[in-house]
């Protein structure tokens, strides 16, 4: 049976990029992306509400995300869906992330600062 894991999302970081490293040594970039929606109400009022994603980018792309990004920079991340599960106060929790495989920074900057990153496969834990 086909299965798909996808996810594209455009927004704004809420934060600087943090690193971190595993236990087993590899480095991890984390930071969290707002995405903006707006739609009208049935009475026709304008409406808009803000997700928030949180993303780990892993290997050369979380370098160059750590090296590259900051709070509020544009980006177009493509990647999977990934859901960890733990424990708090005897309760079974869950928090689901985007692992980020792709980036493209679309900031406004001259055309020879353009920047488009893509790297495939990002080794995950």
């Amino acid at each position: 049976m086909p299965a798909l894991n996808r996810v594209q999302i455009i927004g704004n970081l809420g934060k600087d990029p943090a690193v971190r490293f595993t236990p087993s040594g590899s480095k991890v970039c984390t930071f969290s992306v707002a995405v903006n929606r707006r739609w009208k109400s049935a009475d026709g009022e304008a409406r808009e509400a803000t997700d928030w994603f949180n993303v780990e980018v892993w290997g050369r792309l979380g370098e160059i995300s750590q090296h590259y990004l900051h709070k509020g920079s544009l980006v177009f991340l493509e990647g999977r869906l990934s859901t960890d599960r733990y424990e708090h106060e005897g309760e079974t929790r869950y928090f689901t992330k985007v692992i980020a495989s792709s980036m493209q920074m679309l900031d406004r900057k001259a055309e020879s600062d353009e920047a488009e990153l893509t790297i495939e496969d990002q080794p995950g834990e």
